[in-house]
């Protein structure tokens, strides 16, 4: 498994939790749009930034390898944008 596909899990499973988990999913879907945009979005970037961080200190799951360079760096990109596909495909799916 590597740094795209645990961020694309970790945005699936972000988006059960909100929608699934007692009390959370009741406190979120009481807040306004733009409230859960900002919310879901900053998470994925924490996700995706603590993916990166534990890669470059080499503290990641085996397998995820990231490298700490401008190439990795486009990297944290294909990160953030693989958790956020799958944190929305599967909010559609699921709702």
């Amino acid at each position: 498994m590597d740094a795209v596909q645990l961020s694309a899990i970790a945005g699936l499973i972000l988006s059960l939790a909100f929608s699934y988990i007692p009390g959370l999913n009741t406190w979120f879907g009481a807040l306004a749009a733009t409230s859960k945009q900002l919310i879901m979005g900053g998470l994925i970037i924490v996700i995706a930034a603590v993916i990166f961080g534990l890669g470059c200190a080499g503290l990641a799951p085996s397998g995820v390898t990231v490298a700490c360079t401008t190439a990795g760096a486009y990297g944290f990109i294909q990160i953030v944008i693989a958790a956020l596909v799958a944190n929305q495909s599967t909010y559609l799916i699921t709702k």
